[in-house]
């Protein structure tokens, strides 16, 4: 017998403002057809003036919650992966406990960009595995808006704003294929930091600073280390790319997407896409493509999914879950 941590529930949440490609053109030196061929982004949602990282986490949680048919009361775990946190501090996943009226559980944030939904649901995962929780939300949210540089025609168009969130719960299990996460694997290498970075923080700059990108050079890495790092997990998990039902891929650029699945030998029709909707969330994409696949009927009970995902840093993962 071994403990498992199990999807109960998915959940997401998006801001209200939805801007398509033509109205970012009005303002930014762009074309709609620009956009679509390089990137395969139609539209992305912007966070207004009420609306935070930790206010969407908190909208994404309720979701997850009611999927998983679950009170916040359960829940005795929060981490909430961001590079776009509320405050420098506090956590926001401490101010998502608040605004779920949890008066005490572990809350904090994990920051990996991109990849930060991979980098917590392993802590998650881990810490459930050792018998410390029972009942975790893990979390992926931004504001990218907020620290982009609208004039950067390069970077500004790529990006949007969101949060999906998972429940996971401790779970028996004797059968070593049974239900829940199976195998994940992360990596880092900080010598690729100038490639897809920030450039401000409270230790340098006293700023909050905005995204600085080099686009092709991300583009080669990612299709490189995320086919690697998918391989990795479902070697680990002891399965094959042929045996798995669904990927859902950070959703940073479809070509990105259509250029892994192609290195894994994967149909594309095994790729859960969702980058044209809501453009790159960074931490947010993962679990939003997830909620949107569970919730239109794709993704059922028993079938294997691979999450993966890259991000400044560089930071990749990929985990192999049988949902």
């Amino acid at each position: 017998m071994m403990i498992r941590s199990v999807i109960l529930g998915t959940g997401s949440a998006l801001p209200v403002r939805r801007v398509s490609n033509a109205e970012l053109a009005e303002t930014v030196d762009t074309t709609d057809e620009w956009i679509v061929e390089r990137t395969g982004i139609r539209f992305r949602h912007i966070a207004g003036p009420d609306e935070t990282t930790a206010t969407l986490a908190a909208d994404a949680c309720k979701a997850a919650l009611g999927a998983a048919g679950k009170s916040a009361q359960d829940v005795d775990l929060i981490v909430l992966a961001t590079a776009t946190p509320d405050q420098t501090f506090p956590s926001s996943a401490t101010k998502v406990q608040a605004m779920l009226g949890i008066d005490d559980c572990v809350a904090f944030d994990v920051a990996a960009v991109c990849s930060g939904f991979l980098y917590a649901l392993q802590v998650a995962d881990s810490m459930i595995r050792a018998g410390a929780h029972k009942c975790a939300l893990v979390i992926g949210a931004e504001t990218f808006s907020r620290i982009l540089d609208w004039e950067d025609r390069t970077t500004c168009v790529l990006f949007g704003d969101g949060a999906g969130a998972v429940l996971l719960e401790a779970q028996d299990s004797a059968d070593s294929d049974g239900r829940g996460v199976l195998a994940t694997k992360l990596h880092a290498d900080g010598r690729h930091n100038e490639l897809l970075y920030v450039d401000g923080g409270p230790s340098t700059t006293g700023t909050v600073g905005k995204v600085r990108m080099k686009g092709r050079e991300v583009f080669r890495h990612a299709v490189t280390n995320l086919a690697s790092v998918m391989g990795e997990s479902l070697a680990l998990a002891g399965f094959t790319p042929d045996q798995v039902d669904w990927v859902v891929p950070h959703q940073a650029n479809a070509r990105i997407l259509d250029a892994t699945a192609r290195k894994l030998g994967l149909a594309p029709g095994k790729v859960v896409v969702t980058v044209d909707q809501h453009a790159n969330t960074s931490a947010a994409s993962v679990p939003l493509a997830l909620d949107t696949a569970v919730r239109d009927g794709r993704i059922q009970p028993g079938q294997l999914i691979v999450l993966e995902a890259m991000g400044g840093g560089f930071t990749w993962g990929a985990s192999v879950i049988r949902f």
